[in-house]
């Protein structure tokens, strides 16, 4: 393994991203959440009344932020996959799944509704696209994937130095629930 192994965990809210860095950080991994971060370098702002959640300006903390040094770091967040890591892990959920999660959370109608079409029309892999992301990115989808099948599909990885597909080519063979809910 490298020096330094710092990952991004995307996706959008609800597809176990959390899950996902307590289980990394119970196997050693150092968890960095974005909102922490982005309070600290001052890029978080205040929060919306509409919707409970305080905006990150993620391209001010790309700018500001520090990177950690040698080890194994993970970033929680759904906007992580935007700061200049080593790796994208981007966690993938069926749609109505995650409605389910997210009413689990009490999330308003409309919260919901907006989270469930990103992940729908696949809004991660839109902007990895625009901003031209470089980086290696494993998509995992977690829907039905218990929290430690999607550790072994990580480490995995990382065992492999973050093999990589061009991110062009990935996203044409991306999870793609429009296909699916018309098949």
């Amino acid at each position: 393994m490298a020096e330094r192994c710092l990952l991004a965990i995307s996706g959008t809210p609800g597809v176990g991203k959390s899950q996902l860095c307590n289980a990394l950080g119970k196997q050693g991994w150092e968890v960095l959440r974005l909102v922490d971060l982005a309070e600290q370098y001052g890029c978080l702002g205040e929060v919306d009344e509409r919707d409970g959640a305080a905006p990150v300006d993620i391209h001010r903390l790309e700018e500001v932020w520090d990177a950690p040094g040698a080890g194994r770091w993970v970033i929680d967040g759904h906007l992580s996959h935007l700061l200049e890591v080593d790796g994208v892990v981007l966690l993938r959920c069926s749609p109505p799944v995650l409605s389910n999660r997210l009413e689990g959370r009490s999330y308003a109608e409309e919260k919901i509704r907006s989270n469930v079409e990103w992940e729908l029309m696949a809004g991660h892999w839109s902007e990895l696209l625009e901003f031209e992301v470089a980086t290696p990115v494993l998509e995992l989808d977690s829907t039905d994937c218990p929290t430690n099948e999607l550790l072994e599909h990580v480490e995995a990885w990382v065992d492999e130095n973050l093999a990589q597909i061009p991110t062009s080519e990935l996203a044409l063979s991306a999870i793609d629930w429009l296909t699916e809910s018309t098949a």
